[in-house]
């Protein structure tokens, strides 16, 4: 029997973080940019569950505009987290807690010293391509593959674009995927910007007036 979405996008809990970074792993597993990162084919879904356990646990969850969608069918007796969407509200700075002292020992090991200056070469790239004005920002978005083209990954971006379209707010997010800037252009965002990296690849920031 096929997952059954059972429930509207809802913000996410800590219990939540296992079935986020399970959803975001298997989603991302052939995203360019977690290609880049954890080239071992063998280990890069692995490593990247720890890395969206880290994000979602340490940063997102916490600042509280995580949302998650669920399904259920029938051989399970509860519903299980097939979605994710990983959001920063303009007031909160999760990222912020993904390179405090608290968490930085983490990243070390887990993504390598060959890679990790030209990760935090990405991510400051990121950070400057951002609006200087407050905006609804989307980390992440993924959905388990069992569920892919359901609708689980629209319902989770359009519950944070009604959102942002509410308080006024622009929405910015990006990519290395061009496979995915069709997707977000269907909801009307735009390419503000496309810059070619000389680490991962070309980098797609797409921004979404407030409707």
């Amino acid at each position: 029997m096929s997952p059954t979405v059972t429930s509207a996008a809802r913000p996410a809990t800590m219990d939540d973080v296992a079935g986020i970074a399970r959803v975001l792993s298997r989603s991302a597993h052939e995203d360019p940019f977690f290609r880049w990162l954890f080239p071992d084919d063998e280990l890069r879904i692995a490593k990247t569950r720890r890395f969206f356990a880290l994000t979602a646990g340490f940063g997102y969850v916490p600042a509280g505009g995580t949302r998650v969608a669920e399904t259920v069918d029938g051989t399970e007796s509860a519903p299980v987290v097939r979605g994710a969407a990983l959001w920063a509200p303009p007031e909160a700075n999760p990222e912020g807690q993904l390179v405090s002292l608290r968490t930085w020992p983490h990243w070390g090991p887990l993504i390598g010293r060959a890679r990790l200056t030209a990760f935090v070469r990405v991510f400051a790239e990121w950070k400057l391509a951002a609006p200087q004005e407050p905006h609804l920002y989307l980390a992440t978005l993924g959905v388990d593959p069992v569920v892919s083209g359901t609708g689980v990954a629209g319902g989770l971006l359009s519950d944070g674009l009604d959102r942002a379209d509410s308080a006024g707010l622009p929405v910015f997010t990006q990519t290395l995927d061009d496979k995915t800037v069709g997707f977000y252009e269907r909801f009307g965002f735009r390419v503000s910007r496309e810059v070619e990296s000389p680490d991962a690849g070309a980098h797609y920031y797409l921004i979404r007036d407030p409707s």
